[in-house]
């Protein structure tokens, strides 16, 4: 009895957190696949997948759509020479966004909190901010009469 289809089921339903990360060999076996398999052929996951044991065609799947991400990410975030202007101000909307991934995917997951919260900040902008906020917080006992800060915002 082919078990694929509720194999198929349960990586497509685990939490992303319990799925194993991939090792550096993983990586390198995986974009060579790419390479010489063709972009539109329809078995190309499971092809990819046969490559790299212990992994599954959704797997692979994700694994290509997050690189996906990431390469966009770099484009849209990457300086152009002197257009490099400096960050603007977080709003406040953007940081209880960041404050819904942060209880969603732990601390240090920054580029999950990018990818899935607040999408309209890079990784690095997201570890960024986090490193301000929980500087504020570790010394919200000390503030007193300090001005305000969006850090002062605790709650999503």
């Amino acid at each position: 009895r082919d078990q694929r289809p509720a194999m198929d089921l349960y990586y497509q339903q685990a939490a992303p957190a319990a799925r194993r990360p991939w090792a550096k060999e993983e990586d390198k076996a995986f974009e060579a696949a790419l390479v010489t398999l063709p972009d539109q052929a329809p078995d190309r996951w499971e092809r990819v997948a046969a490559r790299l044991p212990g992994r599954t065609p959704q797997e692979a799947w994700e694994h290509y759509q997050a690189l996906v991400a990431d390469v966009d990410l770099i484009e849209r975030g990457a300086p152009r020479g002197e257009e490099r202007r400096r960050g603007i101000p977080w709003s406040e909307e953007e940081h209880k966004l960041f404050l819904d991934g942060l209880e969603k995917y732990g601390r240090g997951d920054w580029r999950n909190i990018s990818r899935f919260a607040v999408r309209s900040r890079t990784p690095t902008q997201v570890a960024s901010h986090a490193q301000k906020y929980f500087i504020r917080q570790a010394n919200a006992a000390t503030r007193d009469s300090k001005r305000k800060s969006i850090h002062d915002i605790t709650t999503p």
